[in-house]
């Protein structure tokens, strides 16, 4: 083999096993070697290159998460920049959305090695373009690129052996405090006592500055100098526990937190009880007067029983879905935003208030719900913002280490044949617990709605080896259950019956 060689980043993809996801490549911390995180670094440049947005001289913006991991990954990305006669502008261990701030306003690319919410025996690359988020057809234009691998720069295992050290750290944080400072003011949150879940967020220190620049006395909680997989989607027991005798040891207004990269938020009531990320994103889309508000389909039907809003749009889960539905939205003006069920919410379009204006941020940020609901709090409690929306509550959990491909097995055989056929097999399996099956949506993933209003949706997760599961019903200690009820079922007999349906089509594709 010769020293140097070409690749495609489609066939170091599948060398791996380190692919795309929702948001980002990701991958077990093992197979995202220096050589993988390079080559696909490298395609990302490549890509940019052919769309006119990288060049020789060029900055490219990067960071990462506080992943034992990460320090590695981020030298093998910088090392590709610079072998790309670009320059690496290290902006140190900050949240993604912080990140994008700081490139979006130069209109240079950035990325951000994070797993987010994942376990840290895996880990990722998030990449922005100039003006937004890498979308799904830029993520095929990435894997399509070649990139030249030379082998004697890299160890047996995959490790770089020439790898330059980070350049110095580069102050974003400033200006990204600055952004709300400005917009609401250092009055806002006076009078606020809030508590900071701090865990292992990369934004835990920034976030404590933006809430006491605010006015809030924020209350450290809960440090960690181990990571932690917090997951806004799905809280772990521990979590919902902490938060709770947090409230009824300290006279708290709120409890706020974020997930690892800290694009995610959480805030909970003065009770400790977390609000779902998708109820919060809705009342911040309300305290901020949206006009549009894009959600994936995931997201609690509240949304639109709630008569808030002109116009709302359901699209795929992820951001990259929720971003190219907004740019699409803004065509009819007013002011546009997303959230997702996950809470990180997208601010697609400027708001003017008060003679202050408040850039948009088109890709998923922790702080402006957190903060535009806080704001609220001073007038009402956070519990009162909440309780006249319409009663539909959503509950979501997951089947970990779940393949893909049996996932994509129980949802294709679900979802097969006639209409009548899959009605028939679905109220099979979930009379019992839901009755008679109303609609489907297959929008992403099966999403089944009973004429008992409940809701029940299932998609393999595009981040891990997982199966999420979702559900919706008029209230928390239901929606649980049947999140409970419906897992249980996935692995009790859905697995298998969708793995012999597969074995009967291939015995007679054979036969």
């Amino acid at each position: 083999m010769t020293e140097k060689a070409l690749f495609l980043v489609r066939a170091l993809m599948e060398e791996s096993g380190v692919a795309f996801g929702t948001s980002g490549a990701r991958g077990l911390v093992s197979a995202m070697t220096d050589r993988v995180c390079y080559g696909y670094t490298t395609g990302f440049l490549n890509y940019l290159r052919e769309i006119g947005e990288f060049a020789p001289t060029s900055e490219v913006a990067l960071g990462g998460d506080l992943r034992p991991s990460t320090p590695r990954i981020l030298r093998a990305c910088a090392q590709a920049i610079r072998d790309a006669c670009g320059v690496p502008v290290f902006c140190g261990h900050v949240p993604t959305p912080a990140i994008a701030h700081y490139a979006f306003a130069r209109r240079i690319p950035s990325l951000m090695v994070t797993g987010s919410h994942i376990p840290d025996d895996r880990n990722g690359i998030k990449f922005h373009r100039a003006s937004c988020e890498v979308l799904k057809t830029d993520e095929a234009s990435i894997a399509r690129q070649t990139v030249r691998l030379d082998h004697s720069r890299f160890t047996a295992d995959g490790q770089l052996i020439d790898a330059s050290p980070l350049p110095e750290t580069l102050n974003i944080e400033d200006s990204y405090l600055q952004r709300y400072l400005e917009f609401f003011g250092d009055e806002a949150l006076s009078g606020l006592t809030v508590g900071l879940y701090q865990h292992s967020a990369v934004g835990r220190d920034l976030l404590a500055c933006i809430l006491r620049a605010l006015g809030a006395e924020a209350v450290p909680l809960g440090r960690s100098d181990r990571f932690i997989p917090v997951d806004t989607e799905a809280l772990r027991p521990e979590d919902i526990d902490l938060a709770r005798h947090w409230a009824g040891e300290h006279r708290l207004d709120a409890i706020v937190s974020t997930d690892g990269d800290s694009d995610r938020p959480l805030l909970a009531d003065h009770r400790g009880k977390w609000l779902r990320g998708d109820i919060l994103g809705l009342l911040c889309a309300r305290e901020l007067g949206a006009e549009c508000v894009v959600t994936p389909v995931s997201s609690n039907t509240a949304l639109e029983k709630s008569g808030a809003f002109p116009r709302t749009i359901r699209s795929r889960i992820g951001s990259p879905y929720v971003i190219a539905a907004m740019e699409a939205a803004r065509e009819n003006g007013g002011i546009v935003c997303g959230f997702e069920a996950n809470g990180g919410f997208l601010l697609g379009s400027k708001i003017a208030r008060d003679g202050r204006e408040l850039a948009a941020l088109p890709t998923r940020d922790a702080v402006l719900p957190i903060v535009s609901v806080l704001a609220a709090a001073k007038k009402l409690p956070v519990a009162d913002l909440y309780a006249d929306l319409p009663q539909r509550v959503t509950w979501s959990d997951r089947l970990k280490e779940f393949p893909t491909a049996d996932s994509q097995a129980i949802l294709t055989w679900l979802a097969s044949g006639s209409e009548g056929e899959r009605k028939e097999r679905i109220e099979m399996h979930y009379h019992s617990l839901v009755g008679k099956l109303a609609h489907v949506d297959q929008t992403d993933g099966l999403r089944m709605t009973f004429e008992s209003g409940a809701i029940i949706h299932l998609r393999a997760s595009g981040n891990a080896p997982e199966l999420r599961c979702y559900t919706e019903t008029n209230t928390e200690e239901s929606a649980r259950h049947l999140n409970a009820a419906a897992l249980k079922l996935v692995g009790d007999e859905l697995i298998q019956t969708a793995r012999a349906s597969q074995q009967k089509y291939r015995d007679h594709i054979r036969g």
